[in-house]
């Protein structure tokens, strides 16, 4: 649709764009997944990262790809779900100071931290690849409205909410302990305390679950929109696409392996470098979504443009913040 609208160089740079961010998102996914098990269950997190990377790639192997996906991703939402509200609920923060945290602000010293989570939260590439998905799925004008009411908007509810907790639960362990946690496990250690071991298990779980389900799902739109944009068939079945994919889970294993330093950090450092090309992506489907040659009835109205243009200034002030905390 890019290419046939915006012109072929275009099309290939936002394939190229959106590769490259789900490149940067597949490391923190590996490392992620590997340091809850770690925890978990014990052992080595580069071992664990390369054991959820072989077994995400016998899942996307397998023939029906997007129905299995579809089971596996529900049923670690689901895990991810109760695991960080529960560890929240037992953690027993301060409700009324964490509502206060609602007011928008943004601290001097967060850095990296608030550009990642930006970047991990605000997933421009993830809107490309919904529409590959959609048209995978052989979806059609009708279901619209029940796709938005039952899928979009409470997934994109859920992962705010999810953040929230998360950072409730860290908030909680500051203030109560006085411990700055700078590692995920000094984190679910320092929790124990505060919500017993089982409240460290279901944070870790939830930890799990969140950095795992999104392993094959980054790796698939990665692969997909590089072969559309190369002018492949972009089937998930095809043996080029599948290809593509493998290289993303191949390629968050391989900086795992090789990276020095906290995992923590590399996690943090990999998220927020996605921000450096979502200003390209996020002007392609502003463009796009505004055209009824391709939305039809559905093209963005002035409502849907205005909180548009809010997502592109602040999708380019985090760049620019990023941009100077690296060469300023």
């Amino acid at each position: 649709m890019t290419k046939r609208k915006l012109g072929r160089p275009v099309g290939v740079l936002a394939g190229l764009g959106v590769f490259s961010i789900t490149l940067m998102f597949a490391v923190g996914n590996a490392v992620g997944s590997g340091l809850a098990l770690s925890l978990l269950i014990g052992g080595s997190v580069v071992g664990w990262t390369l054991a959820c990377t072989v077994a995400v790639g016998l899942l996307i192997a397998l023939r029906n790809t997007y129905k299995a996906m579809e089971r596996l991703l529900v049923a670690l939402i689901g895990l991810m779900s109760v695991g960080f509200l529960a560890s929240t609920i037992l953690s027993d923060p301060n409700w009324i100071a964490a509502a206060k945290g609602l007011i928008p602000s943004i601290p001097a010293e967060a850095g990296f931290l608030l550009i990642a989570l930006i970047g991990t939260n605000f997933s421009i590439n993830s809107a490309f690849y919904t529409g590959y998905a959609i048209h995978e799925r052989q979806l059609k004008r009708e279901q619209y409205r029940a796709i938005t009411l039952m899928d979009t908007l409470p997934g994109n509810v859920a992962t705010a909410f999810m953040a929230m907790l998360i950072i409730i639960v860290a908030s909680t362990v500051l203030n109560s302990t006085g411990t700055v946690a700078t590692t995920f496990p000094q984190l679910a250690g320092v929790l124990e305390p505060l919500a017993g071991k089982v409240g460290s298990i279901l944070f870790g779980l939830g930890f799990f679950a969140a950095a795992f389900s999104s392993m094959a799902a980054n790796a698939s739109a990665g692969g997909t929109l590089l072969a559309d944009a190369l002018g492949w068939d972009s089937s998930l079945s095809t043996w080029r696409v599948k290809l593509l994919v493998y290289s993303v889970l191949a390629w968050g294993a391989f900086v795992t392996v090789v990276a020095k330093g906290s995992p923590i950090e590399l996690i943090i450092i990999a998220q927020a470098l996605t921000v450096l090309v979502a200003p390209f992506l996020g002007i392609i489907l502003f463009l796009l979504t505004r055209r009824t040659d391709v939305m039809g009835d559905l093209k963005n109205g002035p409502i849907q443009t205005v909180f548009a243009v809010i997502g592109l200034v602040a999708i380019f002030s985090i760049s620019f913040r990023l941009v100077l905390n690296v060469f300023g």
